[in-house]
C-alpha cells in the first residue's frame, strides 16, 4: 500500500504508545514484521522549545523505516513550526497528527482528541501541518467523536482528506469511552466508504484472528495494533503469516522469549541508560512473562529487581529454567 509516496509492504502497523513505542521496542516489532512503526506521541511545544527529552523521543534509526513521528498540540502555528522542525531535522517517512489521545492531562490543554470538539480548529491545525511539510505525507490518528452525542465520522474524515491528509487511522471509540466498552468497527467501514485515501483500522485487535476479522468486516487498508503487541512483538510475525495465508506460524519457544527479553533490555540500556532502561523494562517483563508454568515467580522477581545487576541475575535464572523446560519437553 501507499501513504502518499511511501510504500509499505505489510499492512500491519505498530501504534504510537506513550512510554512503550521507543526505539528498542520499535526495532523488535519491525524485525518481527511490522509494516510501519510510529514514535511515542511528542509535544509540539516541547519540539519548538528544543527540549532535549522531547527531541530524544523523535530519534530513530534507518532500520526502522518506514516510520511515522506523531505530534500533538492545540496551537496551529506551534504545530506548523513543530512539523517543519521534525521533518527538517529527523526526516521521518510520515508525520502523524494525534487527534485520538483521550487522557485528560492532554485533552484539558486542548491536545489529542480535544480537537474533535472543534472541527474548525482541527481544520486549522491540519492545514498548518500539511502546508509546513509539503514533501512528507501527513496522516491523522483519531477517534469517532468526543462522546456518543457528537459523532463526527465520516464527515471529519472527508474534511481531513480535502485538506491533504494522506491516510487516517480510526480508533472507533469516543473520547469519553477512553478504553471502556468496545470499539465499534462499523465506523471504520463508514469512513472507508466515504474516503479515497487509505483508512487504517485500530481498536480491540488482540489476536491475528481479530486482525483478519477487521480487514473482512471494514474493508480497511491496514490494521494498527497497540496493546496487543506489548510483551508480544511476535504478533506481527503471526499476523504477517496469516496475511500470506500459506505459511504455518510457530509461536516462540520459552528460550526465544528469554532471548528477546535480553535483547530488549540491552537495547533499552544502550538507548536510555541503566536506571531508566531497567525501569522501562519492568512493564515489558509484565507483558512477556506469562502463560507458562512458573511464570508468575519469574515475572515477580524481574519486575521487582532493585538494581540492574539483580535484574540481569534473575534473567540468567529465567534462562536456565527455559533451557531445562526445553530439555524436558
Amino acid at each position: 500500500m501507499l501513504i502518499g509516496k511511501v510504500k509499505i509492504k505489510t499492512p500491519i502497523f505498530l501504534a504510537p504508545m506513550a512510554g512503550v513505542t521507543d526505539y528498542p521496542f520499535r526495532v523488535l516489532c519491525r524485525e518481527m514484521g511490522a509494516g510501519a512503526v510510529y514514535s511515542e506521541f511528542v509535544s509540539s511545544e516541547g519540539i519548538i522549545r528544543e527540549n532535549q527529552k522531547t527531541l530524544d523521543m523523535i530519534k530513530f534509526q534507518e532500520i526502522e523505516r518506514p516510520i511515522g513521528v506523531q505530534i500533538f498540540g492545540s496551537n496551529p502555528l506551534v504545530m506548523h513550526k513543530a512539523a517543519k522542525y521534525v521533518v527538517s531535522n529527523f526526516n521521518p517517512d510520515i508525520l502523524d497528527i494525534n487527534y485520538g489521545c483521550p487522557v485528560p492531562k492532554i485533552t484539558n490543554k486542548g491536545g489529542g482528541s480535544a480537537a474533535l470538539k472543534d472541527l474548525c480548529l482541527m481544520d486549522e491545525i491540519t492545514q498548518a501541518v500539511v502546508e509546513a511539510v509539503p514533501n512528507t505525507p501527513v496522516t491523522v490518528k483519531m477517534r469517532v467523536g468526543w462522546d456518543s452525542n457528537h459523532i463526527i465520522i465520516p464527515k471529519a474524515g472527508e474534511r481531513l482528506q480535502n485538506l491533504g491528509v494522506k491516510a487516517i487511522t480510526l480508533h472507533p471509540r469516543t473520547t469519553k469511552q477512553r478504553y471502556t466498552g468496545y470499539a465499534k468497527w462499523s465506523y471504520i467501514k463508514e469512513l472507508k466508504e466515504a474516503c479515497s485515501i487509505p483508512i487504517i483500522g485500530n481498536g480491540d485487535v488482540r489476536t491475528a484472528d481479530d486482525m483478519m476479522k477487521m480487514f473482512d468486516e471494514t474493508g480497511c487498508d491496514a490494521v494498527m495494533v497497540g496493546r496487543a503487541a506489548i510483551g508480544n512483538p511476535w504478533f506481527f510475525k503471526e499476523a504477517s503469516f496469516r496475511l500470506k495465508g500459506s505459511i504455518p506460524y510457530t509461536p516462540p519457544s520459552l528460550i526465544e522469549l528469554v532471548n528477546t527479553c535480553e535483547t530488549h533490555l540491552k537495547l533499552l540500556i544502550e538507548n536510555r541508560g541503566e536506571i531508566v532502561g531497567s525501569n522501562l523494562m519492568r512493564k515489558h517483563f509484565s507483558g512477556y512473562i506469562k502463560g507458562f508454568p512458573g511464570a508468575s515467580r519469574y515475572r515477580q522477581s524481574l519486575v521487582t529487581a532493585s538494581t540492574i545487576n539483580i535484574m540481569k541475575n534473575e534473567l540468567v535464572k529465567f534462562k536456565n529454567y527455559a533451557q531445562n523446560f526445553k530439555n524436558k519437553n
